[in-house]
């Protein structure tokens, strides 16, 4: 008897996936539920389990190959677990609490760089969430231990890695890399998003003195209270909802002729990712007070950075803030992320001189940015939501009142 290893379901309006690794080969033994091929998709990079035990038979579609959901993947002979030999995938035969526990505590990303250093992922300390070990996780191990023999097989001591070969005098290098699906997605969203949108964009700036005299008097009770530090996203996550709610055109979406208002505030915060940038999202936004804002944003860039997002993370959102401010950009103009028609752009605070009641004094200054869709939203209500969200950042006892 046998059983078809198909594409899962991918998620909302997610339908493509490439083969990025078989985790088993021709003639394997499988356990039910054991991750068997792992799949890269436009948001995310999920394993694909075995859903009965037996022994992989067959595998249809090779590595780097495009999928679509329910396409045949591979077969596994359930008749055939019985008398199947062990796993001949592995170089050695590993206990089975050992591959059971330590490979399902792991993401794929942590095990692929353990196998490439021979490193047994149960001597490495998990810190991703409920104890999954991560890439990170792994990079520091190899790095702690680089030189001692005892955290690797002793056939396969830790090595550093040789130093690239450096050109030759007078050569043109060229290098040909395949993009993966996230980054094909977001190259081919953006294009859209161009010719799809009437993308203008509006500017402002805001005085940051009072949200960031409010950050160090109370940031030691907040990280008490909260265990989190006291950004300014949820500053700006507040702001922006307060100020939604009086321009609900900018938390609306087209579908044909129809605009589709939507009184609910779930937003998107853009994050970047090794893999490429992803828009996590904080559902009921308008419910959620500083702290759980602040928790939910730490979570989402750990996440990132550990590819342990799921899809339901990234589901939806009706309105986005990305900051460019962290990685030092002045003034940027951000782009919609379809189909929402706002996209506030946060950038670099830095001192300024402003004149303030006919006085030029020196502020902590800041750049803001709204990209809007010009088929629904008017030039008029994309300024005003603007000066509405600089208001209550320049006197955040409103987001108290506003609350």
């Amino acid at each position: 008897m046998t059983t078809n290893i198909v594409v899962p379901q991918l998620g909302e309006s997610v339908v493509e996936a490439r083969v990025a690794r078989w985790l088993k080969r021709t003639g394997d033994t499988v356990l039910a539920g054991e991750p068997i091929v792992e799949l890269e998709t436009e948001k995310i990079d999920l394993e694909v389990g075995a859903e009965h035990a037996g022994v992989l038979v067959e595998v249809r579609r090779s590595e780097g190959e495009d999928v679509k959901v329910g396409e045949l993947l591979g077969v596994i002979d359930t008749s055939a677990v019985s008398a199947a030999p062990a796993s001949t995938s592995q170089p050695s035969a590993a206990p089975p609490a050992e591959a059971a526990g330590a490979r399902d505590r792991a993401t794929p990303t942590a095990r692929r760089v353990a196998e490439e250093h021979a490193l047994d992922l149960a001597k490495v300390p998990g810190t991703g969430e409920g104890g999954r070990v991560v890439k990170r996780d792994v990079e520091h191990f190899l790095a702690r231990a680089s030189g001692v023999e005892a955290a690797v097989s002793p056939a396969h001591p830790i090595a550093p890695a040789a130093p690239p070969t450096p050109p030759a005098a007078g050569e043109r290098r060229e290098e040909r890399v395949r993009m993966s699906k996230r980054r094909a997605t977001i190259a081919r969203n953006l294009v859209e998003a161009q010719h799809a949108a009437a993308m203008l964009t509006t500017f402002n700036e805001v005085d940051m003195s009072e949200v960031m005299a409010l950050r160090k008097r109370r940031k030691e009770a907040f990280k008490q209270r909260h265990g989190v530090g006291l950004g300014i996203a949820s500053f700006f996550v507040k702001a922006s909802v307060a100020a939604l709610k009086d321009f609900p055109r900018l938390n609306a979406e087209i579908q044909g002729d129809e605009m589709v208002l939507k009184h609910y505030y779930d937003v998107g915060i853009a994050v970047g990712a090794p893999q490429g940038l992803v828009v996590p999202v904080i559902r009921d936004a308008d419910r959620r007070g500083f702290g759980e804002i602040e928790q939910a944003i730490r979570d989402f860039a750990r996440r990132a950075g550990d590819g342990t997002l799921t899809l339901d993370d990234l589901r939806g959102g009706t309105f986005t803030i990305t900051n460019g401010g962290v990685f030092g950009s002045l003034l940027s103009t951000p782009i919609l992320n379809p189909p929402q028609v706002g996209i506030l752009g946060l950038h670099k605070i830095e001192d300024r001189p402003v004149a303030v009641e006919g006085q030029v004094v020196v502020r902590p200054m800041m750049y803001l940015a709204l990209t809007y869709d010009h088929r629904i939203v008017d030039g008029l209500e994309a300024v005003q939501f603007l000066v509405k969200v600089k208001e209550f950042i320049e006197d955040p006892g409103h987001l108290l009142l506003e609350g």
